[in-house]
């Protein structure tokens, strides 16, 4: 498991996070898949009870990543500001939040993920995906190279963690 999650935690975060932090969270986080009671009476600061969505670990996984590799937001707009915002002022983006404001949720997400995948294109681009279920926002993802795609979601399907490509899942939800 903890093997498992060191590899799923370093390609979901792309670089920003380091190895040892990767470590970290994935050994915290294998501890509590295995042992819950356990690890939440080693560590009484940690806000979960069993009315929570998600398993344990899964919680300290979603709970540990940073603003800049997990993307919380209700709306479009302010998720592909946080996500130009964890990119920092260096890198160019064509579109623009404030060019969501107005759109629809598919059309919204179709711009960024077209202005994602035109990034970084030796690793695939970069694909939004749907990380987790959603605990307070609309809207909860994480950025992974679009070369990586295959393997994060077999890697989510091993640690038991909800993982879709969000343009395709937006697509199948809305014509359901």
């Amino acid at each position: 498991m903890k093997t498992a999650l060191i590899e799923l935690i370093g390609k979901i975060s792309a670089g920003v996070m380091g190895d040892e932090e990767v470590a970290q969270i994935a050994d915290e986080a294998a501890q509590a898949y295995a042992d819950a009671e356990g690890f939440l009476t080693a560590n009484p600061d940690i806000n979960y009870d069993d009315s929570f969505p998600i398993p344990l670990g899964e919680w300290v996984v979603v709970g540990s990543l940073p603003p800049t590799v997990l993307f919380q937001a209700d709306t479009y707009q302010d998720l592909f500001a946080q996500i130009v915002a964890s990119f920092g002022p260096d890198v160019t983006f064509n579109l623009k939040p404030k060019q969501l404001a107005k759109t629809e949720a598919l059309t919204a997400l179709n711009r960024i993920q077209i202005q994602l995948s035109a990034m970084n294109r030796e690793n695939g681009g970069y694909s939004l995906m749907n990380f987790s279920h959603l605990l307070d926002d609309e809207i909860q993802a994480v950025l992974v190279y679009g070369n990586d795609v295959p393997r994060v979601l077999e890697l989510c399907a091993q640690v038991g963690i909800h993982a879709a490509p969000s343009l395709e899942a937006l697509r199948v939800a809305i014509h359901v």
